[in-house]
């Protein structure tokens, strides 16, 4: 996917979160249940780890794939692995 694209894609699901999170809002000025809006809480979760994802995933093409003709750099590899680390806590 184009970088252009991609971020498309991200700033759009991001939007459908923002979304998601004012329906939590309404929901608990509702009164709605405490099972529906811990679904909603669980969707949330994991929209945004799948825009984590899809973060880490361009973040290491354009890290760890260098230009033709150039070694990778272990330093950046280092640190690549250490945000992947993280992210994955």
């Amino acid at each position: 996917m184009a970088k252009q694209e991609s971020q498309k894609a991200i700033i759009n699901r991001l939007r459908t979160i923002k979304g998601h999170i004012n329906g939590i809002e309404k929901m608990i000025e509702e009164g709605k249940t405490c099972d529906e809006i811990l679904l909603q809480i669980a969707a949330i979760k994991s929209s945004v780890h799948k825009v984590g994802v899809v973060i880490m995933e361009e973040h290491a093409l354009e890290c760890l794939m260098p230009e033709e003709d150039q070694p990778v750099d272990k330093e950046q590899m280092e640190k690549v692995i250490k945000t992947f680390v993280q992210f994955s806590k």
